[in-house]
C-alpha cells in the first residue's frame, strides 16, 4: 500500500465531476487499499478518489473510533433524504486545518456498489449520513466551501494559498 497525495483547495482538479465505474478491475482494489492508508495517516473519515486525482465515483469511509468499520462506496448515489436537517462543522482532508457549520439532511437511504461490485442499499444517520454527503459532493467536484459565503471562501483560499507558499519555500 502506499500514501497518496491529497489535493489541497483551491486546487481546480476538486471540482472535476467524477466518472463512473463501468467494471471494478485489480486497479480499483488497489486504489481502494491506498485510499484507506492515506485516509487513516491523515485522521480523515472519509476519502474520495477525487480529493486523491483519481476522478473516478469512489469512496471510502470509516467513522469508527478504532479504524474497525472500512466502508467502500462505488457509484454511490443518494435516493433519499430525510425532511430534518442538522447543522455540524465540517471539515476536510482538501481543506486542511478549516471548519467550518453546514447544514445537511440528518439522514439519507444511499444506493451504491461495494468493492466486489455487489449492489447494496444502506440507511445512514447523523455522522455517517454527513459523510456521505460530504464524500459524494467531492464526486459531484464541490467542496464543502463552495457551501460557505463568498467571502469566507475567498479567506480560505488565501489563508491556504499562503501556507502553500510557505510550505514551498521551506
Amino acid at each position: 500500500m502506499a500514501l497518496l497525495p491529497i489535493l489541497c483547495y483551491p486546487d481546480p482538479r476538486l471540482h472535476t465531476v467524477a466518472q463512473p465505474i463501468s467494471s471494478i478491475g485489480e486497479h480499483h482494489q488497489r486504489l481502494i487499499k491506498d485510499m484507506f492508508e492515506t485516509m487513516y495517516e491523515s485522521k480523515g473519515i472519509g476519502l474520495a478518489a477525487t480529493q486523491v486525482n483519481h476522478h473516478e465515483r469512489l469512496i471510502v469511509i470509516d467513522i469508527s473510533e478504532d479504524s474497525s468499520n472500512p466502508m467502500v462506496l462505488i457509484n454511490p448515489t443518494i435516493i433519499k433524504y430525510s425532511t430534518e436537517i442538522i447543522r455540524a462543522d465540517e471539515g476536510c482532508l482538501s481543506v486542511p486545518g478549516i471548519f467550518d457549520g453546514i447544514e445537511r439532511a440528518k439522514g439519507i437511504n444511499v444506493e451504491f456498489l461495494d468493492e466486489r461490485g455487489e449492489r447494496k442499499m444502506l440507511e445512514a444517520q447523523d455522522l455517517l449520513s454527513i459523510c456521505i454527503q460530504h464524500e459524494i459532493d467531492h464526486l459531484e467536484g464541490k467542496v464543502f466551501v463552495d457551501y460557505l459565503s463568498s467571502l469566507k471562501r475567498n479567506r480560505i483560499r488565501t489563508k491556504l494559498l499562503k501556507a502553500q507558499r510557505e510550505v514551498d519555500r521551506s
